[in-house]
């Protein structure tokens, strides 16, 4: 997510998709029956060399945000290049093959859907995971392999993030990317809390009553904060919701306090 960049327009789309592999599918009861990873990619900000602390504080604060929508901490890993300045998290440490892993090994066990959310920098090439960089083949081969047919959200928080778009769609997929294929996306600077999309991914959810709520919600909040910053050129982040994600997946459960 190196580089200014600016505000938002979210494309949806709801269409076909190639098949993947079939697995059995078991009802959508709730997020509570979801695996999850919540990956923070970089430490890094948008000018070299600078430690930022915008993706780390992203990855803590969207898994609460998730957890008090219906996400049950035994069935999610956070992950962060820095895992011994977090003792009472204890995230993992980012890598892609443990990322992977992990996830596979949670699927076994929550079986319903997979929840994927990666914030970093990222390029017209891929994700930064770690200290290499993950390419949207490799992250669509890993959620199949992990996850299936069952419901799938997945979510690229970084620059140029809209490259994922075309790799990752099928018909039970949700995927929400923060920017563009052609655009970067903002707010990793050595000052900021989190990036601004993640941000407005932490103030919505708490409103949000299902995936294509939050979207919807994230795409006007990203849009108002570009506009106050006069940021330009717009990120625009983009959206797809399969026909079959809609189908198995729940609204969110009631806000926990």
């Amino acid at each position: 997510m190196r580089g200014a960049a600016a505000a938002f327009a979210v494309t949806l789309a709801v269409a076909a998709a190639p098949a993947i592999a079939a697995q059995p599918i078991r009802p959508a009861t709730s997020l509570g029956h979801w695996a999850a990873v919540i990956v923070a990619g970089d430490d890094q900000s948008a000018h070299e060399d600078t430690p930022t602390e915008a993706f780390d504080n992203a990855r803590r604060d969207v898994t609460a945000a998730f957890e008090a929508r219906g996400l049950a901490p035994a069935n999610l890993a956070q992950f962060s290049l820095h895992p011994e300045r977090y003792p009472p998290v204890r995230p993992l440490a980012t890598a892609p093959g443990l990322v992977f892993a992990r996830l596979r090994a949670l699927a076994k066990a929550a079986p319903v859907g997979c929840l994927v959310y990666i914030t970093s920098h990222g390029s017209q090439d891929g994700v930064v995971v770690g200290r290499g960089l993950v390419a949207p083949q490799r992250l669509a081969a890993a959620i199949d392999g992990a996850c299936g047919a069952r419901p799938t959200a997945v979510v690229v928080s970084a620059c140029f993030s809209g490259v994922f778009m075309d790799t990752l769609k099928a018909p039970n997929r949700f995927v929400l990317t923060a920017a563009r294929r052609d655009r970067s996306s903002f707010g990793c600077g050595e000052s900021d809390k989190y990036p601004f999309f993640d941000g407005c991914v932490i103030e919505d959810l708490p409103q949000s009553t299902d995936f294509a709520d939050l979207a919807r919600r994230v795409r006007l909040c990203v849009a108002a904060r570009e506009d106050v910053e006069g940021m330009r050129p717009r990120s625009q982040p983009q959206v797809f919701i399969g026909p079959r994600f809609s189908a198995m997946t729940p609204p969110f459960a009631a806000l926990r306090k």
